[in-house]
């Protein structure tokens, strides 16, 4: 965790962790402005195979677009905060949604998550029953993802400049 704190420092990031119960929350806010530039929020579930990181929601301001960091690279540091948080909290698997608000977005999204080692698991489009637990605990239709949190710790060790 520390080298990833480290890097966002030298991007001029603040991260903070703050967590309540099961549940966290990751703050990005800019060292220079204090302003806050996006945020991640998720839990930890507790399930029949072990703790899974449930990563819920993440939101970027669109003033980052214009930062020499680009959205996705703020959103790359407040995710490796997380997988580090479900990795210390003894979780083997990480969760998401892709959500399909437009086709376009969506397609971008999926990719993203690819590029970072998730992997598609199933489709939630809302047409058949299965479907109606997915929609229930996340919300809304898209891609559901997963990922192996060790495999995405190795992956992305040395962008944090990590020593092991």
């Amino acid at each position: 965790m520390d080298d990833i704190l480290a890097a966002s420092r030298a991007q001029k990031l603040d991260l903070q962790l703050s967590k309540l119960g099961p549940f966290f929350r990751i703050t990005a806010r800019g060292s220079e402005t204090g302003r806050e530039l996006g945020r991640f929020e998720g839990m930890i579930r507790v399930w029949a195979g072990g703790r899974i990181l449930h990563l819920d929601s993440i939101r970027l301001r669109r003033e980052t677009l214009g930062m020499e960091k680009s959205i996705f690279g703020i959103g790359v540091f407040i995710g490796a905060v997380a997988i580090r948080y479900g990795f210390d909290c003894g979780c083997r698997k990480a969760e998401l949604l892709a959500i399909n608000d437009s086709d376009l977005y969506h397609s971008k999204l999926v990719r993203f998550y690819t590029r970072l080692g998730f992997k598609a698991v199933h489709e939630v489009t809302g047409s058949t029953m299965g479907d109606l637990a997915h929609m229930l605990v996340w919300g809304g239709v898209g891609t559901r993802m997963d990922a192996d949190i060790d495999e995405l710790l190795v992956k992305w060790c040395s962008r944090f400049k990590c020593r092991e």
